[in-house]
């Protein structure tokens, strides 16, 4: 991750500044500081955790100072969350102590934020029940429970100014998309010709897709669509910044990319499933050399093209006797033999499929 403020401008005048943070121990990422018009807005505020709050604050620091950008917190206009997931909105306690500046967030994530010991706990149980029926042992779920809550303790909840329909999906020029997937409340931002992805879309990485079994309006479903809603818009972006790694400069290309690891993934996925397995099973095949909190990870993966498969008619489960007796036992996936279409089909071309957003700007619609 280049550890340096990067700086972009738009055919139409706006700023965007790059300020690079370290997340968590070996994991770094972005937040976005956009000038436009009157607008000063902070996309995504860092993990909160380690040295990513001072990170933040030598960002702004860099672009005031090498830029020359009269910027500071009192001068910012709004702090945008582009989802919910910790490393993007853990640091909003220390920028919320900083400045009186709008917080918003698209409505699925905003009880994320406002009712975070809630949601940590709802979704705690989930993810014990997802591990139980998944068929991870015990003691292994332990494990990675306390993995998993190691540092989601150290932000609470946070008053949030507006949710992001209500602001009309824009912030004066500054559109918003819906794109729901990775995370429920994923949003991307258009600034001009340049596309603020979230973790909606990586440059090397294919972001991780959970069941929407654990969440509504996450599972690989929804992820596939959504990626479809951006692809027409890639002939009109000079590029593409992640909230991870660096910029992409072919949106379609990265895309298509995406796409074929899913069917990839799919098809091998239903190759272990010729024989009865677990979604823990299909796991360790899929990933069989994952240590850590990436043993979660892998499951979450490996139940999402589970979840997609079954979800479709590609998949039955073979001891649905156990279950219908009320047996305390992890649910066994198999292919059916019965009819199903192709799965190229199912997936079909994104060229073909996809629709342009519902954007009114001419400047960044794409033209029909």
């Amino acid at each position: 991750m280049n550890r340096e403020v990067e700086r972009y401008e738009t055919p139409r005048g706006a700023r965007i500044y790059r300020l690079p943070l370290k997340l968590f121990p070996g994991f770094g990422g972005y937040a976005h500081l956009v000038l436009w018009q009157d607008l000063v807005v902070l996309v995504d505020a860092g993990s909160g955790f380690g040295d990513s709050n001072e990170h933040l604050e030598a960002g702004l620091a860099t672009v005031r100072e090498r830029f020359g950008e009269p910027v500071d917190w009192d001068r910012l206009t709004h702090v945008l969350v582009s989802h919910g997931h910790i490393d993007h909105f853990g640091g909003l306690c220390f920028v919320h102590s900083r400045t009186q500046a709008p917080i918003g967030v698209h409505e699925l994530d905003l009880r994320v934020l406002t009712n975070y010991e809630e949601r940590l706990t709802v979704i705690a149980r989930r993810l014990r029940e997802y591990m139980d029926e998944a068929g991870v042992e015990e003691e292994e779920r332990e494990a990675i429970m306390r993995l998993y809550l190691l540092n989601k303790h150290l932000f609470s909840s946070v008053e949030v100014d507006f949710s992001f329909e209500a602001a009309g999906m824009a912030i004066g020029p500054l559109r918003i998309l819906h794109v729901p997937g990775h995370c429920p409340g994923q949003v991307v931002f258009l600034v001009d010709d340049v596309l603020l992805s979230g973790d909606h879309v990586l440059k090397g990485t294919t972001p991780h897709q959970a069941p929407e079994r654990l969440s509504l309006n996450t599972g690989l479903g929804h992820y596939l669509a959504s990626l479809e809603k951006l692809h027409p818009l890639s002939p009109r972006l000079q590029l593409t910044l992640g909230g991870h790694e660096g910029p992409i400069e072919d949106l379609a290309a990265r895309i298509d990319d995406i796409r074929a690891l899913h069917e990839s993934r799919l098809r091998k996925v239903l190759e272990i499933l010729d024989e009865p397995h677990t979604i823990n099973e299909v796991a360790h095949q899929l990933f069989p050399d994952v240590e850590g909190y990436h043993i979660l990870l892998a499951l979450e993966e490996a139940g999402a093209h589970v979840e997609y498969l079954a979800q479709r008619g590609y998949l039955g489960i073979t001891n649905l006797h156990d279950l219908e007796a009320g047996k305390p036992v992890p649910i066994r996936y198999e292919r059916l033999q019965s009819w199903a279409p192709p799965l190229s089909a199912l997936l079909g071309s994104p060229r073909q499929q996809a629709t342009v957003p519902d954007v009114e700007d001419p400047e960044i619609s794409t033209p029909g």
